[in-house]
């Protein structure tokens, strides 16, 4: 089994790529066999236009790994930090540069980040928008790390002691269900019910 992270944070040093490695170490502890890190520190996709469509050869030297990255995944963790109350562009543009060809009918775990007490609404941005055509699953499970600066440091002194290890063996739990669900699903897709070419998007 194979899980792909998705750190969907710009930022350099971002805490949303602690977190993304925490779950890779996380996941490689016996939950899967082989797991995929990608980072969208420093906007490496460009904003999408009409040449992704039309094929055109610079899209595909940039989409072409990363959608053979995806397309072996069986399931995905989605990582975003908010800001200003919303999902980071970069992120949103992951989903209009990969859709149902790379991610369908395969589960997600939602993982949020805020430096305070917020968190909610980029589960509900991503819950509401990102799986419409994608038809990515996105579990009923989903983990909101609050005051993250605060947890999952490699200093054990950097960690509040009360915060931190509830939101290790919370992280392990979902993780541990989002791997159920990738086997469950692998059944989904190799049954052959979900190709279609006339119901291409979702409604």
């Amino acid at each position: 089994m194979k899980i792909a992270i998705i750190s969907g944070s710009h930022r350099y040093h971002s805490q949303s790529l602690k977190v993304a490695q925490h779950i890779e170490m996380t996941l490689k502890d016996g939950i899967c066999d082989e797991t995929w890190l990608y980072s969208l520190e420093g906007n490496p996709l460009p904003l999408w236009d009409e040449g992704v469509w039309d094929g055109e050869q610079q899209w595909l030297d940039i989409l072409n790994p990363l959608r053979e990255q995806l397309v072996s995944a069986d399931a995905l963790v989605i990582i975003t930090p908010e800001w200003h109350g919303q999902v980071p562009a970069g992120l949103k543009n992951f989903f209009l540069l990969f859709g149902k060809n790379e991610l369908a009918h395969k589960p997600a775990l939602i993982v949020s980040v805020s430096a305070g007490d917020g968190g909610s609404y980029p589960v509900a941005e991503l819950r509401m928008s990102s799986y419409k055509n994608s038809r990515l699953c996105y579990i009923p499970e989903q983990v909101i790390i609050r005051h993250v600066e605060s947890v999952l440091n490699a200093k054990e002194t950097d960690n509040d002691s009360r915060s931190d290890p509830y939101i290790r063996e919370r992280l392990q739990w979902s993780l541990t269900i989002l791997a159920q669900y990738a086997t469950a699903l692998q059944k989904v897709r190799d049954s052959g019910v979900t190709e279609t070419e006339k119901f291409g998007n979702g409604m």
